[in-house]
């Protein structure tokens, strides 16, 4: 009797230890304790590459003073404005803005470029308003998520989480510990790994996306189509039904 015991309860523990160990694979920042502060020290930031298309627009208490330096598409007409020209990094890293000719961009973060373009502006302008934004700024995520695709963002920053979040979260196949990263910086690809089981990840490189990012989520070991974990904790309720059913009766023989 005491064989056939173990006979059903070895099985029965090994089932329910891999039920909890496919559990935790899925759960985020594991390591991070309740009312754990993490402050975010990550200075990563968003910088301008060759191929983004900027919108730039000048602004002061004289509108007559910085028109020059604003360009629009179309005649004005009834006093409404035609579309606002942007300005595409070339291959140089430049762009060519009005009056002041060519300025590189590249490598520079959009704080960066508006301390330099208000440089360049001291002799033609007083105390301008300088707005920068990327028209272009697209990340893709790609693999094991509810919905691949490639997503537009309004911002100047964006992290990886709201990024999966997206793309509808990593679906039950993907791996959370090993989520790959790839960055283009003017023809130049970056492959980075990050892992966000663990709080640390926070610190990454790649915790904040750049534009033109690609996220690609790695499916699991098994590479078979699972279930929901409810499905699968259903499963294990009813295996573990039949197993202290069967024990039961095997004890009161």
């Amino acid at each position: 009797m005491r064989r056939n015991l173990i006979n059903y309860f070895v099985p029965l523990f090994l089932f329910c230890f891999v039920c909890c160990t496919s559990t935790k694979e899925v759960v985020y920042f594991q390591d991070a304790n309740e009312f754990e502060t993490l402050v975010d020290d990550n200075s990563s930031s968003t910088k301008f590459k060759v191929d983004d298309l900027l919108s730039i627009h000048i602004s002061t208490l004289d509108p007559e003073a910085s028109a020059p330096f604003n360009l629009f598409r179309g005649a004005e007409e009834g006093g409404i404005r035609g579309e606002q020209v942007n300005y595409l990094v070339n291959k140089d890293g430049e762009i060519d803005f009005p009056v002041i000719g060519k300025i590189k961009v590249s490598g520079l973060s959009p704080t960066e470029a508006r301390d330099m373009l208000r440089e360049k502006l001291r002799d033609y302008l007083k105390n301008p308003i300088i707005n920068i934004r990327i028209r272009n700024f697209t990340v893709t995520v790609l693999g094991a998520v509810n919905r691949p695709g490639t997503y537009r963002v309004q911002g100047e920053q964006i992290s990886i989480l709201e990024a999966l979040g997206f793309a509808g979260d990593v679906n039950i196949k993907g791996r959370r510990d090993n989520i790959m990263v790839i960055r283009d910086f003017n023809g130049t690809k970056v492959y980075n790994r990050i892992n966000l089981n663990g709080k640390d990840s926070l610190k990454s490189p790649v915790y904040y996306l750049t534009q033109n990012d690609v996220v690609y989520v790695e499916p699991n070991k098994s590479g078979k189509s699972q279930s929901s974990l409810d499905q699968r904790a259903s499963i294990a309720i009813s295996i573990i039904s039949v197993v202290v059913t069967s024990a039961v009766v095997l004890l009161t023989r």
